[in-house]
């Protein structure tokens, strides 16, 4: 294949390029899509993975995998590629030399905050286009990381294949079919898959920041959940949680990057201490700073919010001084600047985001945390070496309940059951 017919026109200004990095037979070797700033990549590599090929459609994070690793392979719009152009972009002459395929498909078709279209959002669909891709490639190991929503989004449109003509309803409209969709077509194809809700405080990360983690393996050896390092709770005897006083230690917190709130919001902001909010001001100064928003109903907790230097941060997000997400500095009137989130989301120093300080905020907080990506690798490294790993009996791998694979199944399964009662008695009257 000629190289000038590999590089495809993508909504891109900086041009794809064949990796460099060579094959490593003693390590796993994956293939990464939808990689961002690459905190998944850093947290695989640290667990000893070789990373040969990035995917990623936006411009400024383009700039940043080529700025900060000269060897790794780029393409852009998964959409664009077949499976072999895919295999000569990443340095390899077959597919059989990809270990393991991971990425965190577009989440907002799946975000309880937006519209949650799934698959029918063209965000959803290269969801599926990602799942194809890997069926296609078949690797040993395979990574998908999302939002919580994933796990009770529709499918919403009809599809007619192997996976949903075994089902016994019709999916597209039931909550949580998407994942039930992918689960299922995953399986039909060899894969065994093991899921779960983390919060990535429990593995060294000093942020409370909930993801599904799905990871299949061709393996009849189911991999186990994810080992955890810390706790919240002392019964578990693990590290406690990081906090933001740990992220931010020997960081030279004056002379940093950031965006700065109104005058308006700052009004508020400067009467707050380190994990304060709307709710510690006085009555008429709540009423006044939240205006309409003070009637309504919910916690709200993210308006005029402080970090605390001695928890977690919240979930970072792509911008810290919209409100209702507010991420205020502890004691400086200004949002936590981008080298703060970067340590947030433990990024090195020295990796450089490219782009302008909304682009940084924006790749930065769309990241997988560097600590939750190695802890996804050294799953997979025990899980091939057939090591044991120690997770608590009963562990609290986030808030909510019933979210393990076999349980969160159990329940969707249940309420088919029960909607089915509920419409057959319907018909009877």
């Amino acid at each position: 294949m000629n190289a000038n017919n590999i590089t495809k026109k993508v909504n891109s200004k900086t041009q794809d390029r064949i990796g460099t990095r060579k094959y490593n037979a003693n390590k796993l070797n994956v293939l990464s899509f939808f990689s961002g700033a690459m905190g998944l990549d850093l947290g695989l590599e640290k667990a000893g993975f070789n990373i040969l090929l990035a995917c990623e459609i936006n411009e400024a994070s383009r700039k940043t995998i080529l700025y900060n690793d000269t060897e790794v392979g780029l393409i852009g719009d998964l959409l664009s590629y077949t499976d072999k152009e895919i295999i000569k972009y990443a340095n390899i002459d077959s597919a059989e030399k990809v270990d393991v395929i991971v990425g965190g498909p577009p989440c907002q078709a799946f975000s309880t905050a937006g519209s949650r279209k799934g698959f029918e959002d063209a965000r959803g669909n290269v969801f599926l286009k990602y799942i194809d891709l890997i069926l296609k490639i078949n690797p040993s190991y395979i990574v998908i990381e999302n939002v919580r929503g994933l796990m009770s989004t529709p499918m919403s449109i009809q599809i007619d294949d192997e996976v949903t003509n075994q089902f016994e309803f019709d999916a597209s409209k039931i909550t949580g079919s998407s994942l039930y969709y992918v689960k299922k077509k995953l399986e039909l194809n060899g894969y065994n898959i093991t899921f779960n809700l983390y919060n990535s405080a429990n593995f060294g990360v000093p942020q409370i920041r909930e993801r599904v983690v799905i990871i299949g393996t061709k393996s009849d050896r189911k991999i186990p959940f994810l080992e955890p390092t810390n706790s919240n709770e002392l019964v578990y005897n693990l590290k406690p949680w990081l906090t933001v006083s740990d992220a931010f230690e020997n960081l030279d917190q004056k002379n940093c990057e950031f965006i700065n709130f109104s005058e308006k919001r700052l009004k508020y902001i400067r009467q707050l201490g380190p994990g304060e909010n709307w709710r510690n001001l006085p009555i008429e100064l709540q009423k006044e700073a939240m205006g309409n928003s003070y009637l309504l109903g919910g916690g709200k907790t993210g308006f005029y919010r402080r970090l605390n230097w001695e928890k977690p941060a919240p979930t970072l997000v792509t911008h810290p001084a919209m409100p209702a997400t507010e991420l205020a500095h502890p004691t400086e009137p200004r949002p936590i600047s981008v080298e703060e989130y970067k340590r947030i989301q433990q990024f090195p120093d020295n990796w450089q985001i490219q782009g302008n300080t909304l682009d940084k905020y924006k790749q930065i907080g769309n990241a997988v945390p560097v600590g939750l990506g190695y802890a996804i690798g050294k799953c997979i490294q025990n899980h091939l070496k057939n090591k044991k790993v120690n997770v608590p009996n009963g562990f609290p791998f986030s808030r909510y309940k019933n979210t393990s694979d076999y349980e969160w199944e159990k329940t969707f399964i249940k309420s088919i059951k029960l909607n089915s009662i509920a419409k057959n008695e319907n018909l009877l009257f």
